[in-house]
C-alpha cells in the first residue's frame, strides 16, 4: 500500500487528490511543519530533503510532485489520469506539471522562504514584495497560453488538474485575484466540487 507523508498548506495537496482521484488503498500521514517534524531523524530517513510530499511505495520512496504524479498515472492506468498512449501528449503533461514545479511554486516560496537564496533582511522584503507580480504573471501566462479547457489539457482530467488546483489555493494568500483569470477561477470551483477533492479538504481539516 502506498503512503504519503504531507503537510497542509503544501504542494503535497496535489498527490494527496491524485492518490483519492485514482480510487487506490493508500494512507496518509500528516507532518506539523509548526513541531520541525520535517526535519526529524525518523522522517529524514525517509526524505533526506526534509520536505513533503514523500511517497512511499513498495520499491523505495518518491519525491518531487510531477514524479509523483506521473507515477500514481502511470501505475494506475485504469484510472485515466493522463494520456499515456500519445508520448507527445504525456510530455505536454509532464511541462505542465513542470512549469507549476520549477517556476510557479518557485516564485511563491520567494514571500516566506527567502533564506534559501539571500542572508540580507532587504533582500526578503523585496522578494516578498514582488510575489503578487510574479505569481500574477504566472497565472496570467496559463490562463493565456496553457490551458486548454474545460481541464488543463482540454476534455480529459489528468493530474495537471489537482496540481494547478493546489497551487491555485496560494493565490489569495499571495494577493493575487484569482478572478483575473476566469477559466482558472472556474477551474478552481468545479475542483473545489469533486468528491475527491472534498473528502481530502476535509481529512486535512481534522
Amino acid at each position: 500500500m502506498l503512503k504519503l507523508y504531507y503537510a497542509t498548506g503544501t504542494c503535497a495537496l496535489a498527490t494527496y487528490i491524485t492518490l483519492e482521484e485514482a480510487g487506490i488503498d493508500y494512507t496518509a500521514e500528516r507532518l506539523s511543519f509548526k513541531d520541525n517534524q520535517q526535519n526529524s531523524p525518523d522522517y529524514l530517513k525517509i526524505n533526506p530533503k526534509g520536505r513533503v510530499p514523500a511517497l512511499v511505495t513498495d520499491r523505495g520512496v518518491l519525491t518531487e510532485t510531477p514524479a509523483m504524479l506521473a507515477y500514481i498515472a502511470q501505475s494506475f492506468p485504469k484510472a485515466k489520469l493522463a494520456p499515456l498512449d500519445d508520448p507527445f501528449d504525456f510530455a505536454q503533461v509532464q511541462s505542465f506539471n513542470s512549469y507549476l514545479c520549477s517556476t510557479v511554486h518557485i516564485n511563491h516560496a520567494h514571500k516566506m522562504r527567502g533564506a534559501r537564496w539571500a542572508t540580507q533582511e532587504s533582500s526578503f522584503a523585496d522578494m516578498k514584495a514582488m510575489v503578487p507580480k510574479t505569481m500574477g504573471a504566472c497565472f496570467n501566462l496559463i490562463e493565456q497560453t496553457m490551458f486548454k479547457g474545460p481541464w488543463v489539457m482540454g476534455d480529459q482530467f489528468t493530474i495537471c488538474d489537482p496540481y494547478l488546483y493546489t497551487l491555485s489555493t496560494w493565490l489569495e494568500g499571495d494577493s493575487v485575484d484569482i478572478n483575473a483569470t476566469p477559466k482558472i477561477a472556474d477551474h478552481f470551483k468545479r475542483m473545489s466540487d469533486r468528491p475527491a477533492v472534498a473528502k481530502v479538504m476535509a481529512a486535512q481539516k481534522a
